[in-house]
């Protein structure tokens, strides 16, 4: 298989993933979307050992495509080595209050995805922790901890990205109060 064919296959995939997401998620301008991805999954190899600078690039541009024109805010995790940091835009950031910190991500140290939104954003930051509205996880990053509750599962028409397993979630409110409440079903 040739890297053009890699690359395409990989770039229209993680955007037919989002298009799914997208779909039943209810995202609204300046809502984050979470994005974990291990570069090593998507080649078969086992997590964080065999990072690939061009498939951190292919995913992020792929998915930066179609979410930065609807004004959605993609958030890159970063890997285990910074404390599954995330790098935002710094207009998100400062919009919802979420502090800085100070690392920049590498290829062995955030990795390639992470490192791939840090050089691709206008203003980058990191920060460390967000509550999205929304997830994609790619090859068991382990993005829970960074969305809102309620998390809820998305089937997706494809379920990989490469060989990386693919989990999709969106986020809805808390249905609170008892029996005697009513609810907004569109908010379900």
């Amino acid at each position: 298989m040739s890297q053009i064919y890699k690359k395409e296959q990989i770039e229209k995939v993680c955007r037919q993933a989002l298009e799914d997401l997208l779909a039943v998620a209810k995202l609204e301008k300046a809502d984050i979307l979470v994005v974990g991805c291990s570069t090593s999954e998507v080649q078969e190899k086992l997590i964080g050992s065999h990072s690939s600078e061009d498939i951190g690039s292919w995913i992020f541009s792929s998915l930066q495509e179609l979410l930065k024109p609807r004004g959605i805010y993609l958030a890159a995790q970063c890997c285990e080595h910074l404390n599954r940091a995330l790098v935002i835009e710094g207009e998100a950031a400062r919009l919802y209050a979420y502090p800085r910190v100070n690392a920049v991500p590498k290829i062995n140290a955030g990795g390639s995805f992470a490192t791939a939104a840090y050089r691709g954003f206008d203003d980058p930051y990191v920060v460390e922790r967000i509550e999205a509205a929304a997830g994609i996880d790619i090859g068991h990053t382990l993005i829970g901890m960074h969305l809102r509750p309620v998390a809820v599962p998305v089937r997706a028409s494809i379920d990989r990205i490469g060989s990386a397993h693919l989990v999709l979630a969106r986020t809805r409110p808390k249905s609170i109060g008892g029996e005697r409440t009513s609810y907004d079903e569109r908010l379900g």
